[in-house]
């Protein structure tokens, strides 16, 4: 099983944990260029911070599309981004 680990700011960790937020969103930088593109994973895996003890939960992975961020998703980020599309929560 393939796993994707993305950390998020407390924010948007509670949104997707909600359901509220559909989406997650990363620039268009050679980082996540060997990250993103070409690639195919399973689950994706969130973390709440770096901390040892830090809340985590797995989400299903749809896929990766380039679009613009959702404003009230994004602090109103402008520009394209990898737009990560996410499928329920696995736990």
């Amino acid at each position: 099983m393939k796993i994707l680990h993305l950390t998020l700011k407390k924010k948007w960790f509670d949104m997707i944990l909600s359901c509220e937020k559909k989406e997650e969103y990363r620039e268009l930088k050679p980082y996540w260029d060997s990250r993103l593109l070409f690639r195919k994973y399973d689950i994706i895996r969130f973390r709440n911070g770096y901390s040892k003890n830090a809340p985590t939960f797995d989400i299903e992975f749809k896929g990766v599309k380039l679009d613009n961020a959702k404003p009230e998703w994004s602090d109103n980020a402008k520009g394209m981004f990898y737009v990560i599309r996410l499928g329920k929560i696995l736990n």
